[in-house]
């Protein structure tokens, strides 16, 4: 194995080894400060992170808006509040080491407002700016009003090559790095394009040597790569490290450090970790941000396969196959169906899917009546948690803050999920964890294979980060 050694990032040498980004309460101050002393770049999530009362406890993020607008307003003050509140508890936590970067995802409602909020709260205690989830063009903008480094995350060249021109070349002196996150291996969100198979991952090594040829012809010969996505033991990158072809190489570990003492999630979601296995981890559609994402195949992504699943094509009118009448809602309105659908539904509804709702691609999905009720709730409950949400069809954007289609009921709330699998501690966690969405990376199955875990070993993270450096 050869030798990990510490390489300049954002104006100082830390360990080339970040810990990546991962939202709404996951990414903690107490966790990146514990990175940071470790020697390498600790982060925080700003999207959404706890803020705390007079005792410590974290502050329930609960709305009282009557409407949408009202609620989103709120949830910006909750994200800033919560950001500032995880600087400060990492920059007290890492004792002046590595370095503290802040992570938020540009699709983020109110993301502008939330990065400038935390960033002049939390003056001179964060080092760095990770943002990606979209096209952040305004990213170095922001970094230069507060003289911080920034990161963006990219999955290609040619996602880079835009940026580049469009912004990023008149703020060059404080690009920290970029981070190329891979579409196929990392968790979360990821940046797969509507040329790319899902199901065909590409080998990383050709589109990273592709992103540090354009770099160069940027004049960016010795901005750092970090690699995201798939990393787990170091050996098996030797190849990448002290690469010419490659240059400067960092990489980000954003799976293994859920399972740490100071990771905050749950201990059914770390249990859950240990007992996965090779194809668990399940790469989807179904985020309300449009983006694919890549978590844990449990009941809840199961839940929503199974209503995509039930669904069929409908017609206003008589037309084609299109013949069968079937009655919609309440009120019965009459839409038509092929006679080998309609034989689907009666299937479905004697099994209790009986109600039926319309998407945005006029076909109808079959769900119980308790469902439904619970995605109306939803949808009526909205706080604009992103830019725009297909679930919702919610859109920050004016006059009147739709994003102009039919709220689709395939998708889900996602910071309704977020917010309670990040916090369910106690007797319901378990059923908890397994109800909501669990982001995790493809790699999250070694957990159990690798002996590092033997006996449900949870290690702290400087523990993490020593057996990160040996290569295993």
């Amino acid at each position: 194995m050869k030798a990990i050694n510490a390489i300049r990032m954002g104006a100082r040498e830390i360990l080339p080894l970040v810990e990546g980004g991962k939202g709404v309460s996951v990414s903690t101050g107490a966790s990146a400060g514990a990175w940071a002393a470790a020697g390498g770049a600790g982060t925080i999530s700003i999207v959404n992170a706890d803020s705390y009362d007079e005792n410590g406890r974290p502050v329930p993020q609960t709305y009282h808006g009557r409407t949408r607008r009202e609620r989103h307003e709120e949830l910006i003050d909750y994200a800033i509040r919560g950001g500032i509140a995880q600087a400060r508890i990492a920059h007290e936590t890492s004792g002046g080491q590595g370095r503290i970067h802040a992570n938020i995802l540009w699709e983020m409602g109110g993301a502008e407002r939330v990065i400038n909020g935390v960033l002049e709260g939390a003056k001179g205690l964060i080092h760095g700016l990770t943002c990606g989830a979209g096209m952040p063009y305004r990213l170095a903008d922001i970094a230069a009003k507060f003289n911080i480094f920034y990161y963006p995350i990219v999955s290609s060249a040619r996602a880079f090559n835009a940026l580049w021109k469009r912004s990023y070349s008149r703020t060059a002196s404080l690009l920290g790095g970029v981070v190329y996150e891979d579409p196929w291996r990392a968790g979360g969100h990821n940046g797969l394009s509507n040329t790319e198979d899902p199901l065909k991952p590409e080998d990383p090594y050709p589109r990273v040597a592709a992103l540090r040829k354009l770099m160069r012809s940027f004049g960016l010969d010795n901005v750092p790569i970090i690699m995201a996505g798939g990393v787990w033991w170091l050996e098996e990158w030797q190849d990448w490290i002290d690469n010419p072809e490659l240059g400067p190489v960092v990489f980000q570990f954003g799976t293994r450090p859920l399972l740490t003492k100071e990771s905050p999630i749950p201990d059914a979601w770390k249990q859950r970790l240990l007992t996965l296995k090779k194809g668990d981890v399940y790469l989807n559609r179904f985020s309300p941000t449009g983006f694919y994402s890549s978590a844990v195949n449990n009941s809840f992504l199961q839940e929503l396969r199974a209503r995509s699943e039930r669904q069929v094509a409908y017609s206003a009118e008589a037309v084609g196959e299109h013949t069968a009448s079937y009655g919609v809602g309440a009120r019965k309105r009459e839409v038509f169906v092929t006679g080998a659908d309609l034989l689907r539904i009666r299937g479905w509804e004697s099994e209790g899917f009986t109600e039926a709702m319309r998407t945005g691609d006029s076909t109808l999905i079959f769900v119980t009546p308790e469902k439904m009720h619970e995605i109306v709730e939803d949808q009526v409950a909205c706080m604009g948690c992103l830019s725009e949400c297909r679930f919702s069809n919610w859109s920050q954007k004016g006059p009147d803050y739709t994003n102009g289609h039919k709220a689709d009921p395939r998708s889900f709330c996602i910071q309704k999920t977020l917010q309670a699998i990040s916090h369910a501690h106690g007797p319901e966690e378990e059923k908890i964890a397994d109800h909501n969405l669990m982001f995790g990376g493809t790699t999250a199955w070694r957990f159990a294979t690798d002996p590092f875990y033997s006996n449900g070993f949870v290690p702290t993270v400087k523990q993490l980060v020593d057996r990160i450096l040996t290569g295993r």
